[in-house]
């Protein structure tokens, strides 16, 4: 698939952080770009519509992960994405003419905390998190009996200026008041948007890749080193600290999501010649508070 031709790419979840900024990477003036909403009531032929002819499917769809995990939140979290998942592979069977690329959202809650983990790491954790994601990734990968080429991107904790995590944890540093998570010891796989964006771009003309993909900085760093960094690149005090029974009380089994250690590295894209922009966190922040 080269990327000098036009291509018809449908986003669902389109209006999230992710999919704005993939919209605007892929330029609607030289690309065709459709956002696609699949909701409960949205027919498995009227989604076929809009796949036909479709060069890349990327699936964003998903209620955030960061909140209260009640246990009608959990429901709402699996609704969204499996369901609507389970959706758009059953309009791809139907299609006459199926997308080539099938880029289906994970996360690397997948993995078992305390190890590292590269691309074809099977070490899984016990969780809600990790059980969410595997059925996930089983219902996107359905669609590779229709011949289409199927990538889980396994998304670290992205950074951009425009929202996501940064846009919940630099306020509290910027008032003096930042610290470490729990004992701060977790390791933080993180990736930075653009990064992220370059990353589908290269999947998308490397046919190569399949399978899960890390989409991750190959420099995980400690929640204590991301404090560090962070009080020195915004000259803010970094000697306050939420403990982990308050970061429980607030998020309850969301908790995990802040203070599971995940180790993981961008083996898959490494090998195949992807080079990061942004390789280490100071790098990645100074672009974001510039």
């Amino acid at each position: 698939m080269a990327i000098g031709n036009r291509l018809k790419i449908v986003i669902c979840g389109k209006s999230g952080l992710v999919g704005s900024k993939l919209e605007e990477f892929f330029n609607p003036e030289h690309n065709d770009i459709v956002g696609l909403r699949v909701r409960e009531d949205s027919s498995v032929e009227g989604i076929a519509k809009q796949l036909e002819k479709c060069d890349v499917l990327i699936n964003l769809s998903g209620t955030t992960i960061l909140a209260p995990w009640s246990e009608s939140y959990k429901k709402e979290l699996r609704s969204s994405r499996i369901e609507t998942t389970k959706k758009l592979v059953d309009a791809i069977a139907i299609c006459k003419e199926r997308p080539k690329l099938f880029l289906s959202a994970s996360a690397v809650g997948i993995y078992k905390s305390n190890t590292p983990h590269n691309d074809d790491s099977q070490n899984y954790a016990d969780d809600f998190l990790s059980a969410l994601c595997l059925e996930w990734e089983a219902e996107a990968q359905k669609a590779k009996e229709f011949d289409v080429r199927v990538v889980e991107m396994r998304f670290g904790v992205i950074f951009s200026k425009e929202g996501g995590a940064m846009s919940k944890i630099l306020p509290p540093f910027k008032m003096g008041v930042g610290g470490k998570l729990g004992d701060g010891e977790q390791m933080v796989s993180w990736i930075h948007i653009e990064d992220l964006l370059r990353a589908v771009e290269f999947i998308i003309r490397t046919p190569a890749i399949i399978g899960s993909v890390n989409f991750s900085a190959p420099y995980p760093l400690s929640n204590i080193e991301q404090t560090k960094i962070l009080g020195k690149v915004l000259r803010r005090p970094t000697f306050f600290s939420v403990p982990a029974f308050l970061i429980k009380l607030i998020f309850g089994e969301g908790a995990h999501v802040v203070l599971d250690s995940k180790e993981v590295y961008p083996t898959k894209l490494k090998e195949n010649g992807f080079e990061f922009h942004y390789e280490k966190f100071e790098d990645a922040l100074r672009e974001i508070v510039g």
